[in-house]
């Protein structure tokens, strides 16, 4: 089940996760050819790498492999835009919540990426 797991993350979560897969729920700042920088729900930004990924809302959640501890190269986009603004903070209270050992049954995650062993 683990090779299709695909947390939300915060930005203070990419750390440690590189090469997973992860929705990161964030606000759009800018966009510039194939770049977005985003405001994570912790306030912490992002960059997405986003060839070809179409970004076309203020508030979305991308979907991405983590390249480095600030960036994620996209896969795909989903607009969260409603009404007006979305509670972050409500966002990332939910995102922190799953990282809790009492909910390890409901939201599996991926462990700290452990350093490669050599091969034979």
């Amino acid at each position: 089940m683990n090779e299709h797991i695909s947390m939300r993350v915060n930005s203070a979560r990419l750390s440690g996760i590189k090469g997973r897969t992860v929705r990161l729920p964030c606000k759009v700042l800018r966009l510039s050819d194939d770049i977005a920088i985003v405001e994570a729900s912790d306030g912490g930004q992002v960059e997405i790498q986003r060839k070809n990924v179409d970004v076309t809302a203020t508030y979305v959640e991308v979907i991405g492999s983590v390249v480095d501890a600030s960036t994620i190269k996209a896969m795909a986009t989903l607009p969260l835009d409603s009404e007006g603004e979305i509670d972050m903070q409500l966002v990332n209270d939910v995102i922190e919540l799953t990282f809790e050992s009492r909910f390890d049954k409901l939201f599996p995650r991926y462990k700290e990426t452990e350093p490669s062993m050599p091969t034979h």
